[in-house]
């Protein structure tokens, strides 16, 4: 009830898109290894921006 109208923050929208990319790139491994490598990829600058505003 109390969480209803909070805001998300920048690093908690970045580590559920990084979660989406790494699903994403679980699928594509058995499938399509290019396509996989590029979700990867994003994942990696995705999770390179959560640890520099961590730090910050």
């Amino acid at each position: 009830m109390f969480g209803l109208f909070k805001k998300t923050s920048e690093v908690e929208k970045l580590q559920k898109k990084y979660k989406e990319l790494m699903a994403d790139w679980h699928k594509l491994s058995t499938t399509n290894r290019s396509e996989s490598d590029k979700k990867y990829a994003e994942a990696q600058i995705v999770a390179d921006k959560i640890d520099k505003l961590k730090v910050s």
